[in-house]
């Protein structure tokens, strides 16, 4: 088959499975389950590139391995922090706006289909990397790609474990963490979901292929300007004054020195 055949049947996958979350949401009146699966679904679609492209490579073995971990690893921790809280306040205001009669419906095209193809364009690099893997042998751009990985995984695994062993404490209610890889960035989860996917990005780039490496640049901007870091910006600064003095001395999503 070639890239453009895969690509299109791998997006046919991505929403007969988002269609299936859908009804099951109907069902449990629970459109948080979506999030569940955003992880768990790169798993999906590298494992069906990996099954659907030619030969078997290092590259291609490695990518498995990479998006395996970091895919599983958001989707477990996702739900052991969602499951049995409700539905995420996001999608609750969209009931109460659109009315139960409606929202069931419009949750389809709103929600399910739109993250279901915002996973098949951003999944494009792992394609990339998988189907023109066969004749090029690991080079540095891809251990460039393993290194952003490295310090991804490391900044967004970390950050999550250290804002849920704050969130546990009683005493930190209201309080904001200003320590760990949350002292270099106000954010060190989406800033490691970003380098993660520059990994993969570069790793597409060792393999020959250039286009597909615009699943990374859209991975990036949705954190950065619509779903992570402005959304959460906005909600922190009017619920937790204090986050304002932690907004002039942290950066915002590079991790640097904090200034004095």
């Amino acid at each position: 088959m070639t890239f453009f055949q895969i690509y299109l049947e791998s997006l046919l996958l991505i929403m007969l499975i988002m269609t299936t979350l859908w009804l099951v949401s109907i069902y449990l009146k629970n459109v948080s389950i979506v999030d569940l699966f955003w992880g768990f679904g790169f798993v999906v679609s590298v494992l069906f590139f990996y099954l659907n492209t030619d030969g078997i490579s290092t590259r291609k073995i490695l990518l498995l391995i990479m998006v395996a971990i970091w895919g599983l690893r958001l989707s477990i921790y996702l739900a052991w922090r969602n499951i049995g809280k409700g539905e995420d306040f996001r999608y609750a205001q969209f009931r109460k706006n659109y009315g139960e009669h409606r929202y069931w419906w419009i949750s389809f095209f709103q929600t399910f289909l739109l993250q279901g193809l915002l996973m098949w364009l951003i999944s494009a690099p792992l394609l990339g990397a998988m189907f023109y893997s066969q004749n090029i042998s690991l080079g540095i751009l891809d251990f460039i790609g393993i290194a952003f990985w490295i310090i991804g995984i490391s900044f967004e695994a970390g950050g999550d474990f250290q804002l849920a062993r704050f969130k546990s404490n009683q005493n930190n209610k209201g309080k904001i963490l200003n320590t760990g890889f949350w002292r270099y960035t106000r954010h060190p989860n989406y800033f490691g979901d970003s380098a993660v996917w520059w990994g993969y990005g570069f790793i597409c780039l060792a393999a020959g292929s250039y286009i597909p490496l615009l699943g990374s640049i859209l991975m990036t901007a949705l954190i950065i300007k619509v779903s992570g870091v402005a959304l959460l910006e906005k909600s922190l600064k009017d619920t937790k004054p204090q986050y304002r003095e932690y907004i002039e001395k942290t950066s915002a999503f590079i991790p640097w020195f904090p200034k004095k």
